[in-house]
């Protein structure tokens, strides 16, 4: 007892020396400004690998939490594999319910590859229960009542000393005595003594595990029943993340911290500052209380509950947790009340407290136990997908409902514009504005036909929600009207209210396109389409659907302090309507971006490329990344050699020095006929612009081909390597 004291007094000593730091970058999603977050509950990998693709990449979600992928005891006495068998830890394998190691390995890859992140739900509070053994999900064998988790390995002295524990029998049981919290079991499940140095090193090596394979961050679970100190220790092992899966240098994974703080009880959400976001149960509450009396939601952040800072906050309308805690209609709302839940979850993307995040459920009836839809053998089933876009087979998937995923892109469009302004209540309708970028309003109940003052510039506006027409006057008033069916109303700059949905991949090719890739920087593709003819007479088929890796070169010789950027799509003259807003989807091509390499030569790069989802004419998106405090001018392009010696030596570059170079994964749905127009923009130059250009003549190169319009810009084709000059008309094509 004695010696496990004194471990504790030196770690809280080495806190109060200054040893912890505040801030070592955990808040950072590594999304490029996107604040939304879904998390698809019991999901296998192979399905989200395929929602990343076909629905989450183009609706404009950060990323995904996934299940624990943690090996886990098999229940069966007590309930049929029930839902919390994952939170029950044999071993740190990564072979669960949920699939295979070399699955979750490839969902991280296809996720990445849209710009789609993955943060894992992690438990390491604790292993599987007392009086719990058996075969894991991996096959470890393990013994609860014993202390033996050989699949780790865990033995008894890796568990918290039973004297440290103030209750008679071992368990939680004061949820006043921080003692009685942290050192004590919960639920009778194994509690992990975080002051061991081996438990602190198992969890870095398994945090570092799944970052190295391309997770962004992590959940972690039951946070409020581990010291804060032992948290820091187990983070602060962890591995910066890969950057060969499109994130910047020395960046550490994001990290939210599950503390269960509702004013009741010793341990409070501010003791986990500096741990990443914590999560604020309060949330759950204001919000459900608002929607039912919305005059209540202006003060849905309220300090004197003790509530998390705006940015420390991670908030919620629901979670798998709080959708079985019996609490009923009104304390806390779930898909069970879809009109309500819907208000609660528009509002939430709406207003700017917090980060966020969606649940997506299954239904699970009367039975708060129950596992996720199954076959008869009890193996998770696969998520249906019917031809209207939704779920069936037992999964909800709220965040495919209408009002929910158009909120997101609403979200992302107010990111950075701070508190709400020009609000308004009467008790049923609540209506503000975010800055000059957006404006929302939510009718509990009928209809509403009135002017309200919004901050946005003048001019016709589509709703996100339900594509009804807004106009803002001069003075920033607008006259709105809605329907009973549709209760939120959501317009912004630079939003519409298009449908995000795709052609899942073939099964055969769950890459959803012809490759032999790894990572993200190595798509290969094969025409699929109709053919053009190239110079040499040979045919070459057009790439026009599906997501294909993309590079163009532009050769200029630049000065020193000046850097190239991309910026494209189609022209107006090809896609009418989008003159004012070229960052829409008409005239701009969805796409996310490649790393080129890890040397600091590409520093810059990685930079500006961060959050950059648009080939587009407009210069540096909203949220996109900076360097150094400057901005981007565009779609980042770097500085690239043949020269094997060169810092900005490129295999695909066989051609010399000064060639800038982008490479990006391109939707070439998008495109017109397979190909797709750029200009270069050089900054710290006079003008900017690179000239008007002819490309009347047919590409050189093995894809080569004329084509299917003339303009004046260079034109390239989706899907492959073109080759172009800054101000000449000259271009090559060629296949990877």
């Amino acid at each position: 007892m004695t010696e496990c004291l004194i471990i504790r007094l030196l770690v809280l000593v080495g806190v109060c020396l200054g040893v912890r730091a505040e801030e070592a970058g955990y808040e950072n999603p590594s999304c490029g400004g996107k604040t939304v977050i879904v998390q698809l509950f019991e999901w296998k990998w192979t399905d989200i690998a395929l929602e990343c693709q076909r629905f989450l990449a183009p609706a404009g979600f950060c990323g995904v939490q996934v299940s624990p992928p943690n090996e886990h005891a098999i229940i069966t006495a007590d309930y049929p594999h029930p839902w919390w068998q994952r939170y029950q830890p044999v071993s740190y394998k990564l072979v669960s319910r949920s699939g295979t190691e070399e699955e979750f390995f490839d969902m991280v890859h296809r996720c990445n590859a849209v710009g789609v992140r993955i943060f894992v739900d992690v438990v390491v509070n604790h292993m599987a229960a007392v009086g719990r053994a058996g075969v894991g999900s991996a096959g470890s064998t393990f013994n609860g009542t014993e202390r033996d988790f050989p699949g780790v390995p865990y033995t008894a002295q890796d568990f918290t000393p039973r004297e440290m524990c103030p209750s008679k029998d071992g368990s939680v049981t004061d949820y006043n005595d921080p003692r009685n919290v942290r050192n004590c079991y919960l639920e009778g499940l194994c509690d992990l003594y975080g002051a061991s140095e081996h438990v602190r090193q198992e969890v870095g090596r398994y945090l570092s595990r799944m970052v190295d394979a391309g997770v962004a961050g992590f959940r972690m679970d039951a946070s409020k029943h581990m010291w804060p100190q032992d948290l820091r220790f187990m983070m602060d092992l962890t591995s910066d993340l890969n950057i060969s899966h499109g994130f910047p240098h020395n960046t550490r994974p994001f990290f939210f911290q599950e503390v269960v703080d509702r004013k009741d009880g010793a341990v409070t959400v501010q003791e986990y500052y500096g741990l990443g976001r914590i999560t604020d149960f309060r949330y759950c509450q204001k919000v459900a209380w608002g929607v039912q009396d919305p005059a209540q939601l202006v003060g849905v952040y309220d300090p004197a509950w003790g509530m998390a800072d705006p940015d420390k906050a991670f908030v919620f309308v629901d979670n798998h947790d709080t959708q079985r805690g019996h609490r009923g209609h009104g304390d806390q709302l779930s898909y069970r009340w879809p009109r309500d839940y819907q208000l609660g979850v528009a509002f939430t993307l709406a207003q700017p407290y917090g980060f966020t995040r969606i649940m997506s459920s299954y239904d699970f009836g009367s039975d708060t136990n129950a596992g996720p839809p199954h076959l008869d053998d009890y193996r998770t089933a696969d998520v249906v997908i019917n031809e209207k876009h939704k779920c069936e087979g037992g999964w909800v998937c709220e965040h495919r409902w209408n009002t929910l995923y158009k909120m997101v892109r609403f979200r992302n469009a107010v990111v950075g514009t701070g508190w709400w302004t020009n609000y308004y209540s009467d008790g049923n309708v609540v209506a503000f504005s975010r800055g000059s970028r957006g404006f929302f309003l939510l009718v509990k109940n009928g209809t509403v036909s009135q002017t309200f003052q919004t901050s946005l510039p003048a001019g016709t506006y589509e709703d996100v929600v339900s594509c009804m027409s807004v106009t803002v006057k001069d003075d920033g008033t607008a006259e709105i009207s809605t329907r009973e069916e549709q209760p939120v109303l959501a317009i912004c700059v630079a939003c519409n209210c298009s449908e995000p949905f795709r052609t899942p991949p073939s099964p055969q090719q769950p890459d959803g396109m012809a490759t032999t890739t790894t990572t993200p920087d190595e798509v290969s593709t094969q025409p699929t389409t109709e053919g053009v003819t190239t110079p040499a007479g040979q045919t070459s088929s057009s790439i026009t659907e599906g997501v294909h890796r993309t590079v163009i070169f532009i050769r200029k010789q630049t000065t020193e302090g000046q850097d190239l950027f991309l910026r494209g799509g189609l022209d107006v003259g090809r896609r009418p309507g989008c003159l004012e807003h070229t960052q829409t989807v008409h005239c701009a091509i969805d796409m996310t971006t490649n790393p080129l390499g890890a040397t600091s030569h590409y520093a810059k790069y990685d930079s500006w490329r961060l959050g950059d989802t648009r080939l587009d004419w407009m210069g540096g998106q909203v949220g996109q990344g900076t360097y150094r405090g400057q901005p981007a001018s565009g779609t980042a392009m770097a500085w690239t050699s043949n020269h094997s010696s060169s810092p900005g030596y490129q295999e695909l570059n066989t051609f010399g020095d000064h060639y800038w170079m982008a490479d990006v994964n391109l939707d070439c749905s998008q495109t017109k006929a397979g190909w797709f127009e750029v200009k270069a923009f050089l900054t710290h130059a006079n003008g900017g612009w690179e000239a008007d250009i002819t490309q009347e003549t047919p590409c050189s190169g093995t894809a080569g081909g004329l084509p299917p319009y003339t303009s004046r810009n260079h034109l390239g084709r989706c899907g492959h390597f073109n080759v172009f000059a800054f101000n000449a008309s000259v271009c090559m094509i060629n296949t990877f």
